[in-house]
């Protein structure tokens, strides 16, 4: 990723979307379970308490990291088209010779077997690259090397 407003993919950001219902959803129950300053009867009580407590500000935290990461791609508007980054598809050649074509994602709970997550060795070795580079990665059984042969974005595909 380059540091400045990176753009998502259209997967990503459902994904992203469906996440934060489900945790403003979420944050609703726990909050309603919550005595607000009433005082609690024993030790157990106030540990539950606690935990509750806890739980709403994680889920605050993550609502707002979501939020944020949402702004920030209405901000970077689409992929670019000419080098590799979050939400590109990119046909790459093995050194087996198989080609594939993948596209780049951020969020792996939301991928499909095409996608690579922007922070996998492969997907971090894509980024930033244009057609006709030649990408080495690490894979478990050793470094592997692919090709860029074309590249678009999520869009392309629909």
């Amino acid at each position: 990723m380059t540091g400045g407003p990176e753009p998502i993919s259209a997967a990503a950001r459902e994904g992203f979307e469906r996440e934060l219902a489900d945790l403003r959803t979420e944050r609703e129950t726990v909050a309603r379970t919550l005595k607000g300053g009433e005082e609690v009867g024993d030790r157990g009580d106030s540990a539950d308490e606690l935990q509750r407590a806890e739980t709403l500000d994680r889920l605050d935290r993550r609502i707002a990291e979501i939020d944020g990461r949402l702004r920030e791609a209405s901000v970077a508007g689409a992929p670019s088209a000419d080098a590799v980054g979050v939400g590109s598809t990119v046909t790459v050649r093995f050194a087996d010779s198989t080609e594939s074509t993948v596209q780049i994602g951020e969020v792996a709970e939301w991928q499909d077997r095409n996608m690579v997550t922007a922070d996998s060795p492969l997907g971090r070795a894509l980024l930033g690259r244009h057609a006709g580079d030649t990408v080495t990665y690490e894979t478990p059984e050793g470094p592997g090397t692919v090709i860029v042969l074309s590249l678009g974005d999520l869009g392309d595909k629909a």
